[in-house]
């Protein structure tokens, strides 16, 4: 069975690369628009996160429709990341800018710590390296459970330049990753994380946030931005770099990792709310507190 859908997907990724970004793109559209009508379970989700982001602030007229665009958008992004992954430097020119990646970059050559988003077509965050002479891109993912799948997906991520390093089994080689300096380590920081997450608000309401972009700024003395991908157009898409987050004192001391991911929600929040259908709703971000992370949010006082 492994070999029939791996089979399967590579056939699907080649149907796609050879078309023209814009023809998949639109596709992709009209695919998030079927999933729509068809995928209740997700519609249901979408319409929900939206519900605990917006609910106080916008009408459910206005929620629905941009869970619609953003069943569009969806479609759009994974059509087009199996486009732009066989796509060259040259070819993305006219498809991806990037905004602030120079000015984010550490002068003397330390690795810079990105907390990126589900955001729009957010697989190009792995193309930093065209733009950044000299720099290179690494990060983690979490192993698919159908091996071959999982050999697909990597296949077409490696073609980026970046590394990638599977979270669990990995920690060594991504520690000498980051330590050697000039990279950018990207660590998406939006999802759910479970009862080891730090207990923080997000739209005001708590959810279970990763500490793991904080975690390594604050044990290799690295600096912190924030990534968003933003879509401009059909098929074109703007990554913009946020300002440093501060993850040390006036006096050196170093901030507790609640603070620091607590700015990076609020970065996150903002820019969600510049386009509310560039995020992915179809995650439940806000699950209810589990016994675990009541017992650790209790422990802390």
């Amino acid at each position: 069975m492994g070999i029939i859908l791996g089979g399967l997907a590579r056939l699907l990724v080649a149907l796609v690369q050879a078309l023209p970004l814009s023809w998949g793109a639109r596709i992709g559209r009209a695919g998030g628009a079927v999933a729509w009508f068809l995928d209740r379970r997700h519609r249901r989700v979408a319409l929900e996160n939206l519900g605990f982001a917006f609910g106080n602030e916008y009408p459910s007229e206005v929620l629905r429709d941009w869970a619609r665009e953003n069943f569009r958008r969806l479609g759009e992004n994974y059509v087009s990341a199996l486009k732009t992954a066989s796509m060259d430097r040259a070819e993305l020119a006219g498809r991806l800018e990037w905004l602030g990646l120079e000015e984010a970059l550490p002068s003397d050559g330390k690795t810079l710590v990105a907390a990126c988003g589900h955001f729009g077509n957010f697989e190009l965050f792995a193309r930093a390296g065209d733009r950044a002479s000299g720099w290179g891109v690494v990060t983690t993912y979490r192993a698919l459970r159908q091996p071959a799948l999982n050999r697909v997906l990597q296949a077409l991520r490696g073609r980026s330049g970046a590394r990638f390093f599977e979270r669990t089994r990995e920690a060594g080689p991504l520690r000498e990753a980051i330590t050697g300096g000039r990279v950018i380590l990207g660590l998406l920081s939006d999802q759910h994380a479970g009862d080891k997450g730090l207990w923080l608000p997000f739209f005001g309401r708590p959810c279970s946030t990763t500490a793991a972009p904080a975690v390594y700024a604050l044990r290799y003395r690295l600096p912190l931005c924030t990534a968003v991908c933003y879509r401009i157009g059909l098929g074109r898409w703007r990554i913009e770099m946020g300002p440093r987050i501060p993850t040390h004192l006036p006096d050196d001391s170093p901030r507790p990792p609640e603070e620091i991911m607590r700015e990076v929600n609020e970065a996150l929040e903002i820019a969600i709310r510049r386009d509310p259908a560039n995020w992915f709703w179809v995650h439940r971000r806000w699950k209810p507190v589990s016994r675990q992370q009541l017992r650790n949010i209790t422990a802390k006082g």
